[in-house]
């Protein structure tokens, strides 16, 4: 397997810890091959005399465990001497543990594997060559110290295959070495990662469990159900016509779209030989909407205080005969809070395949109206009665010229845009400004991102919702793609797709 690569810098040491049965050896040695790293097993540290008494199902006692530390940690030392990169598993359960190791190396970064009792047992049960007896778990489980605020952690967990457990830490890594943050231990004093360890909110709601971000004066929600965005607020002012905690999604609000963003007309398209027929979604319009994975229970991968990972598979199924992974990555950051959703085709035949994402922006009017609004396109596509695009136009000299900021006005707007204007870095920005002019918010499409839909929601089913936002959608691909082709994407076996966008905040806000 080729090693992964990774812009910026990478921690030195990565330190895997967990109870017995979290996978810690598994997912250490993936980890240090993906990386092309020295590995060792904690295991392997302890004295023959620690082996038999565990083995004779007692547990170890802090004196034990006290010269099994000591030595991991001088194995430590000397990777680091030598400036050699490694990955390094243990068990470390009390914080006291994780201290003795993490002091002074700041070089190190802490990974907690995190999974429930039930799962712990079974994996347990089923293990009949390590000298760890199953019903010791009970004893590792008492003496667990979750990972604390300041031990700068992030948690992964174990629900999931070793592939894509490694996965989620690999992208937990490269987001902080992107941000130029350093993996920290106690010591340092700095505040940078922080783990969350509980799971999902065990409270009711319409959209399943409820993730909160939090970064200074950031905060995001992503729900469970098809891992929506619900919320994005700064300074305490929310930037998304979202919706609460207690209700239903509605208009598409911060839903992902895939496997395709918009509309396929009449559900019918051909690929690979077959002709397809997707359930009609819309059916007023006689349409397939905005794709299969919007009201699918999505799972959480990853999760930090700023960052979550969450994902689902999308099966064959009739009208779309392909094998998808389908995983989304929210951050929050230092520029505001930046999105990716990836899409690997595990099948074997081409897969297929656009994506688009749903959030209504706001900037605190009471209608869009007098928002003024920035959109860098030169095409808009015009559409026939049932969405579908008929032909690709200039917007110069027309109303739908946003190039230079202007109000909304009563301009209805339920309009797809291309030919992005993009700055040095790539990136083409959607900006919504106050009336003032004073603050806003910057809506940038980036890798992926070859359309946007901007809608005013006039037609939304909800009156007292219409024109109280707007919707800026990143797009692969525009509306009817699957029958047209245009700019659509035919995902090759194990190929990854990937698109990229985010919200940016600005002014007095």
């Amino acid at each position: 397997m080729a090693h992964e690569t990774a812009t910026g810098e990478l921690p030195q040491l990565v330190l895997v810890v967990g109870v017995a049965g979290s996978g810690k050896s598994t997912v250490g040695r993936l980890l240090a091959k993906r990386l092309g790293w020295a590995y060792r097993d904690g295991d392997e540290f302890h004295s023959d005399a620690d082996r038999a008494k565990m083995a004779a199902g007692h547990a170890l006692t802090d004196t034990d465990r006290g010269p099994w530390l000591e030595a991991i940690g001088d194995w430590m030392d000397r990777a680091i001497a030598a400036h050699r990169q490694a990955v390094v598993t243990c068990s470390a359960l009390k914080r006291d543990y994780r201290d003795k190791l993490l002091a002074g190396r700041p070089e190190v970064l802490l990974v907690y594997l995190h999974g429930s009792r039930e799962l712990l047992g079974s994996r347990l049960a089923g293990r009949h060559d390590h000298f760890f007896p199953a019903d010791m778990l009970g004893s590792q489980l008492a003496d667990l110290q979750e990972p604390e605020a300041d031990e700068h952690a992030v948690t992964v967990e174990i629900d999931q295959p070793p592939e894509a457990i490694v996965t989620a830490v690999l992208s937990l890594m490269r987001r902080e070495s992107a941000s130029g943050k350093q993996p920290a231990g106690p010591a340092t004093g700095q505040a940078a990662h922080t783990v969350v360890r509980d799971g999902p909110s065990t409270s009711l709601s319409p959209t399943g469990a409820q993730w909160q971000l939090t970064l200074g004066e950031q905060s995001a929600v992503v729900v469970q159900l098809g891992g929506a965005l619900r919320d994005y607020t700064v300074n305490g002012r929310p930037l998304l016509d979202g919706f609460s905690a207690d209700s239903a999604i509605t208009g598409g609000r911060g839903q992902l779209l895939a496997p395709w963003p918009n509309r396929v007309g009449g559900g019918r398209y051909r690929s690979g030989g077959q002709d397809l027929q997707l359930p009609l979604t819309e059916p007023e319009k006689n349409n397939a909407i905005h794709g299969l994975l919007r009201w699918n229970l999505w799972n959480l991968l990853a999760r930090t205080t700023d960052a979550v990972r969450v994902g689902t598979t999308l099966c064959p199924q009739p009208g779309y005969p392909f094998l998808l992974e389908v995983c989304a990555e929210y951050r929050l950051g230092p520029e505001g809070l930046e999105t990716a959703v990836f899409a690997t085709n595990s099948g074997t035949a081409p897969a297929p395949y656009g994506v688009g994402q749903h959030p209504y922006l706001t900037v605190g009017t009471d209608l869009v109206d007098t928002a003024l609004l920035t959109v860098p396109a030169r095409y808009l596509l015009r559409t026939d009665d049932q969405g579908l695009p008929i032909r690709k136009e200039p917007v110069d000299g027309t109303v739908y010229d946003f190039r230079t900021a202007r109000a909304i006005g009563e301009l209805r707007l339920d309009t797809a845009f291309t030919g992005l204007d993009r700055d040095p870095g790539g990136r083409a920005v959607v900006r919504l400004a106050h009336p003032s002019g004073l603050r806003g918010v910057d809506l940038w499409l980036g890798e992926g991102t070859r359309y946007v839909q901007v809608y005013t929601g006039d037609t939304l089913a909800e009156l007292e919702r219409w024109r109280r936002g707007v919707a800026v959608e990143a797009m692969s691909c525009p509306a009817d793609a699957f029958r047209s082709g245009t700019d659509l994407t035919l995902l090759e076996a194990g190929a990854t797709h990937v698109l990229r966008w985010g919200l940016s905040p600005w002014g007095t806000l």
